[in-house]
């Protein structure tokens, strides 16, 4: 069976940072999409969700103290319908790739992950770097457009065909996603 893993990234966010009102006013456009797909994958037992979230320099913090602290941030409304359920796969991370210092890679190696759907934020970071050490380990990548967030709009947009021109990435929306 050819699995597919939906990585959601960064979306337990306080956004109480120098950027946090640009991102959150582009997060809250993709909350309700990214949302709607995590409920569909979790439906398909082919597909695998899985939450990659920054530690934000806390390296004792728990999956239950980033999602106080998002909650408890400037914007609960954008991360109170993304919050992982008990049993979600949930990993922590340190930069801006999922990949880098996370044992995602080996999770997807036992998982038998065959494609990688990235979702989350921010598109011309987080996203881009995921995006990129995906394709370096041969991952076919989709990116849906409606479900990653950027700061610059700009910035995101030219991120996206990046991905898609550089790094093969299927750009769709989440409603092709998961057909």
């Amino acid at each position: 069976m050819s699995v597919t893993a939906l990585v959601v990234i960064d979306m337990l966010n306080p956004y109480d940072h120098e950027d946090g009102d640009q991102l959150a006013a582009e997060a809250e456009k993709i909350a309700e999409p990214l949302h709607g797909l995590i409920e569909r994958a979790r439906d398909h037992d082919e597909v695998r969700v899985v939450y990659v979230n920054d530690n934000f320099g806390d390296f004792s913090a728990s999956r239950q103290d980033l999602v106080d602290r998002a909650l408890k941030g400037r914007r609960p409304d954008i991360v109170k319908p993304i919050v992982p359920p008990p049993d979600a796969t949930f990993l922590t991370k340190v930069r801006h790739s999922v990949f880098y210092g996370t044992p995602l890679e080996y999770l997807l190696q036992r998982i038998d992950a065959e494609r990688l759907i990235l979702t989350g934020q921010v598109t011309e970071q987080c996203v881009l770097y995921s995006a990129l050490d995906a394709y370096v380990r041969h991952f076919p990548i989709m990116i849906p457009r409606d479900a990653v967030a950027c700061i610059d709009p700009e910035l995101g947009d030219a991120a996206l065909r990046m991905m898609e021109r550089n790094m093969r990435a299927d750009i769709v929306t989440t409603a092709e996603c998961l057909r």
